[in-house]
């Protein structure tokens, strides 16, 4: 009866809202099963709107994990906009899912991806659109276990006082685990629902740990009041990825990224300091190019998208990615399908690549130097020199390709004006290497973002960068790259400072958030949405300084508050890397030598004692002789 007043409600007022077809669902591809013969409900939640959520390969691959299960169904549920709220909230509907306008407490299951930090509002506000008490523990057996997962869950303390528990990995396997466990404890009370979910590798239930704080603030302690819960939660893996999800929903309205993603790789083998993603996605898993030209096919099969995504932190890394490039122009040259790979490295992307990338459409290349001076290099272990950056440019311009787009950092620890001086003249360079083969049709847009350092990697350690130095450096930027044919974009700091202290934080954030919460702060990921301000009063309210988070270089043997998560990396590995980069010492790739990061002996032992087998690393293919006569010119010790 509810789901038919609903249905009703939003036949009557939907078309007031700005793009209602953001709610009504029934898209081509989506699964509707009949709920009442099914036994497990699961509703998987995107906290934002539905033009982001419907591009999150992640939710869409949980999506197709749970519909394959007989037994259960997944519906998905996404953050109304803020008319549509209005609306909900007027009328009094509450939130639903697509597939068959269920409320979410009619769910058993609801799971809410948390990818970055900047959703932890929307989170709250969809539980409560929800009908449902925004804190865990006031939610007892009668509400849907609420789980989260996403790489904003490596840290999961700052919403610790609102998920009844995390997935600490990758979820293609865990989903279907937690389903169970909740289908068979149904009408159990919340803490036995919890106890059974926390014997599950990779779950982390916070209720069932203490956080003890020192005098001046920082974590004296984390450990388990209960007993049989773990010290550490290990993160889940997926050994080997599953065959590409393909049957993607086709969107009633045009969505952020109009294409159908594949991943053709999961993990990164370089070892940047700064990057969260290449730190917990360890190791590197590959898809072999028969089972990704079969994914494309499929999806041009049943979706009709034009263009196709090749994911991974490092496509160009992607051992086969020439074969790939040249089987893809083979098959679909004349088709029309343009085929994208958004995750580039220079020192990787060979002429050839481009080469037969160019049989397909594109209309630019993306590039990540983040640094342009040796020592900035060094010190994020990311070393590509001038001469293969112009070099890689020069490929691109003269293969016809207008456009190129270089990401840069700055805000990096010891950086100096001298360094973004050279991002400058860098930047200089490569167009004027564009107008020489192109003349003014070529351009160069740079996005320049604030290094935050994130937990996991070895820049947990560093302070992040003052307003005052990152205006300084934008400031330089801004005058001296206002030249025909360069755009520049750059991010706003109160944006980056919300970002830090948000990542590092702790347990205590957790009254911080729901204090902004309640003072209307909500999709903070949206710059005119944002409430810098009224954050600013959360954390004044709440007797919590914020700079304590972002301006303060931690003590070398600092307890923090994600030290109970284990993402199979040694602490000791991470802070050693840190001392190298104060040394500006680098690490090769380690494709070429182990560095005994940890990520294998540790899933070794687990492997062993929860499965009784033993557990080895998956066979990842060398980095072959081809591809190093490719980077000759570049010693293999420089290359971070």
């Amino acid at each position: 009866m509810r789901t038919q007043l609903i249905e009703r409600k939003l036949e009557r007022h939907l078309l007031q809202v700005e793009k209602p077809g953001r709610y009504v669902g029934g898209e081509y591809n989506s699964v509707v099963k009949d709920w009442a013969s099914v036994d497990i409900k699961v509703a998987l939640a995107f906290p934002d709107i539905y033009d982001l959520g419907m591009s999150n390969l992640g939710i869409m691959n949980l999506y197709h994990q749970v519909n394959m299960q007989p037994d259960m169904l997944a519906e998905r549920v996404f953050s109304p906009w803020l008319d549509m709220e209005a609306l909900m909230r007027k009328q009094d509907i509450p939130l639903y899912s697509l597939e068959t306008k269920h409320p979410l407490r009619e769910f058993d299951l609801l799971g809410i991806s948390l990818p970055y930090e900047q959703l932890y509002t929307n989170a709250l506000n969809l539980l409560e659109l929800g009908d449902m008490p925004v804190l865990s523990r006031e939610r007892d057996e009668r509400f849907p276990l609420v789980i989260a997962g996403g790489h904003a869950c490596f840290n999961p303390e700052p919403m610790a006082d609102f998920i009844d528990a995390f997935v600490i990995g990758e979820g293609e396997e865990i989903i279907v685990e937690i389903a169970r466990v909740v289908g068979e404890l149904r009408g159990k009370s919340r803490h036995e629902q919890l106890r059974a979910i926390a014997k599950i590798q990779g779950m982390y239930v916070p209720r069932f740990y203490d956080v003890e704080y020192q005098d001046d603030g920082a974590v004296r302690s984390i450990a388990p009041n209960e007993p049989g819960i773990p010290e550490r939660v290990l993160k889940r893996i997926v050994i080997t990825l599953p065959k590409p999800f393909t049957k993607f929903i086709v969107p009633n309205i045009d969505t952020v990224h109009n294409r159908a993603p594949i991943e053709i790789m999961r993990g990164c083998t370089r070892g940047c300091r700064f990057c969260h993603a290449g730190m917990v996605t360890r190791p590197v898993r590959e898809r072999p190019v028969q089972e990704i030209m079969a994914a494309i096919d499929e999806i041009v099969q049943h979706t009709g998208f034009e263009e196709i995504s090749l994911l991974s932190l490092s496509s160009s890394d992607y051992v086969w990615v020439e074969e790939l490039a040249e089987e893809v122009n083979r098959v679909y040259k004349d088709a029309g399908l343009s085929l994208s790979l958004p995750s580039l490295r220079i020192e990787s992307a060979s002429a050839d690549l481009l080469e037969k990338i160019g049989g397909t459409r594109r209309s630019g290349f993306t590039f990540a130097p983040e640094a342009a001076t040796e020592k900035m290099r060094d010190l994020i272990n990311k070393y590509v020199p001038d001469d293969q950056v112009l070099q890689t440019a020069r490929d691109v311009y003269s293969r016809g390709w207008r456009t190129i787009k270089f990401y840069f950092m700055i805000g990096h620890p010891e950086e100096s004006l001298e360094d973004v001086q050279a991002i400058v003249d860098l930047c200089m360079k490569t167009l004027q290497e564009g107008k020489r083969i192109l003349g003014k049709k070529a351009t160069l847009n740079v996005g320049v973002s604030t290094f935050i350092p994130k937990p996991h990697t070895p820049f947990q350690w560093a302070p992040q960068d003052t307003f005052e130095n990152v205006s300084r450096k934008q400031r330089l930027l801004k005058q001296q790259m206002r030249r025909g044919g360069m755009h520049l974009r750059w991010n706003n700091y109160e944006d980056s400072e919300f970002e830090g202290w948000l990542s590092r934080g702790d347990r205590r954030l957790g009254r911080v958030i729901l204090r902004a919460w309640k003072l209307g702060c909500k999709f903070d990921a949206w710059q005119d949405q944002h409430k810098h301000r009224e954050w600013l009063q959360a954390f004044e309210e709440s007797g919590i300084d914020p700079n304590f988070y972002n301006f303060r270089e931690r003590d070398l043997d600092e307890v923090f508050p994600w030290d109970h998560i284990d993402v199979g990396i040694h602490k000791k590995f991470l802070r050693e890397d840190y001392l190298m980069s104060i040394r500006r010492e680098t690490r090769v790739d380690c494709r070429d030598k182990c560095f005994a990061c940890g990520i294998l002996p540790k899933f070794a032992k687990e492997r062993s004692t929860t499965e009784d087998m033993a557990w080895e690393c998956p066979p990842v293919t060398p980095i072959s002789e081809r591809r190093r006569a490719r980077h000759a010119e570049i010693p293999l010790s420089a290359i971070g």
